[in-house]
């Protein structure tokens, strides 16, 4: 094998952003982010590191810290040690839930490349080129590489073809780089292999990096087979958060390759140590408090589902929501409860049934939300004697309707015929038409209110992104709410309070010592 492959050198990349969002809520605080920093360098064998993007910037503005300092931060030693970074993207979304203006997007790129971020991976839920290729325009012009991302999910729709054409698309629209994201971690090997060997063999020049989710075991066969067939960049984690539902341990994954004839770098052990001890004081500190313990389990169940690992925190915090009404109407209808397992496994087999139904969406931030909160309303409607799909939300129809790019596959009938009744107009045109320019309003305010618009117009992008977090940071409503979260969370957890210590100024949480 080492002979037929030869030396072709493969780069790692730490995930260190998603490592943190794939395992709980929040992520590190701007000085943990200081610490931890130069002992990745010291590892030694990134070439890459992830280090903001998806939610980053948000959860920070929810736990009352600013975004941009933490980002420049961050960055700072990984450009200085000449290790590239890049962010996650949401195409139409860009770093929130719902589309953003397109002067807000475009906005996005110049500061985050002012603040330090090389690369931006853009990805769309739809697979939808209208949702990406302005990206990649905007991107690149600000300066940045533009990696545009293919979402990778295992369908009747999403066959190895569907992906390779898209690659052409997204190539042929100006991407310097291609990202196969494979969320779920639900990408067979084999298929895999056949589309990073198809784009290479007509672009070799074209840089291709692979995101895989440990969750439903394929990710690392799936790593060795994309090498094989040309990947030129692997996302790894490390200790305490690799593997479970996160990402495959980067001294694994070297040690395979290197074993099969790849050229990759060594790691320094004494610093994985470090950092890996450093993580784990950061959880240990407060981040530990939202992360839930069967996160770090791996599940053939969602094999079938298909559901990304990165939103399973969120899933078993709705399902337990959800847990007690269903089993409440059940007891009525004197019907045998739910067990919280026995609950699960109906809500995956829900999502899979129902996933082909409403056109057959990449389960990726925002749709595989979407799709989870349809299938577990149904399973609440079910408890209560209703028909299917009579709860769901403005949001789930705006992607039914097409208000967020075209779906990948067809909606089925019944769905068709539901949103008639309603009075519904479905949509084909281009979804950032829906949504106009906003810029001008958050200036004109932020004059008025006195706010600065900060280094590079980074605080007037995080008010236009985010405009209710940052109203609450602002207001310092936000760093209340999340100090009373941690107090609860850390008395459930039997901490010692007596040793706790909370601030307080004008009515509001400030801090906290323990």
């Amino acid at each position: 094998m080492a002979n037929k492959i030869g030396k072709k050198e493969v780069k790692f990349s730490l995930v260190y952003r998603d490592m943190w969002q794939s395992s709980g809520k929040y992520v590190p605080r701007r000085d943990q982010l200081a610490k931890i920093a130069p002992v990745i360098i010291d590892m030694g064998c990134f070439d890459r590191v992830e280090t903001n993007g998806g939610a980053s910037e948000q959860v920070n503005l929810l736990y009352g810290e600013n975004p941009n300092l933490a980002v420049r931060t961050f960055t700072k030693p990984f450009h200085e040690a000449g290790i590239k970074t890049h962010m996650l993207d949401r195409g139409l979304n860009a770093l929130r839930m719902n589309p953003v203006p397109a002067d807000v997007r475009q906005l996005m790129y110049k500061v985050k490349h002012a603040q330090g971020t090389d690369i931006t991976r853009i990805f769309c839920g739809l697979n939808d080129p209208r949702n990406i290729i302005p990206s990649i325009k905007w991107a690149k012009k600000a300066g940045m590489t533009a990696q545009a991302t293919m979402c990778i999910t295992y369908s009747k729709v999403h066959t190895a073809e569907y992906y390779i054409n898209l690659a052409e698309q997204l190539i042929e629209g100006g991407a310097q780089e291609i990202c196969l994201k494979d969320m779920a971690g639900v990408g067979r090997p084999a298929m895999l292999g056949t589309i990073v060997a198809a784009i290479k063999e007509k672009h070799p020049d074209i840089i291709i990096q692979y995101h895989g989710h440990t969750g439903p075991g394929f990710s690392v066969a799936s790593m060795l087979e994309v090498a094989k067939a040309g990947g030129d960049v692997l996302d790894v984690a490390m200790e305490p958060l690799s593997w479970g539902k996160v990402h495959p341990d980067v001294i694994t994954i070297q040690a395979m390759l290197r074993d099969a004839g790849f050229a990759v770098k060594d790691i320094n052990m004494k610093a994985y140590m470090e950092a890996r001890s450093l993580t784990q004081s950061f959880m240990d500190d407060f981040l530990g408090y939202w992360i839930d313990p069967k996160n770090s389990l791996m599940t053939s169940l969602l094999v079938g589902c298909g559901l990304p690992g990165g939103m399973m925190g969120s899933l078993m915090a709705d399902l337990k929501g959800m847990h007690a009404a269903i089993n409440n109407n059940l007891k009525k209808a004197g019907k045998k409860e739910l067990s919280e397992d026995e609950l699960l496994v109906e809500l995956f087999d829900e999502v899979q049934r129902i996933w082909p139904m409403l056109g057959t969406p990449c389960l990726v931030t925002p749709f595989s939300q979407y799709v989870k909160n349809a299938a577990l309303m149904n399973l609440f409607s079910k408890s209560m004697g209703e028909k299917p799909f009579t709860r769901m939300d403005p949001a789930m129809w705006g992607m039914i309707l097409g208000k967020s790019g075209k779906l990948p596959g067809e909606l089925a009938p019944e769905i068709v015929e539901l949103a008639k009744e309603k009075g519904f107009e479905f949509y084909t045109d281009d979804p950032q038409a829906l949504y106009p320019d906003e810029l001008p309003r958050f200036e004109k305010e932020m004059k008025e209110l006195g706010w600065d618009r900060g280094q590079d117009d980074e605080e007037l992008f995080e008010f236009a992104m985010h405009e209710k977090q940052y109203r609450e940071y602002k207001s310092g409503q936000a760093k209340d709410q999340f100090i009373k979260d941690l107090v609860e969370r850390m008395q459930k957890a039997g901490k010692d309070m007596s040793k706790v210590k909370v601030q307080w100024q004008g009515g509001l949480r400030t801090s906290i010592e323990y």
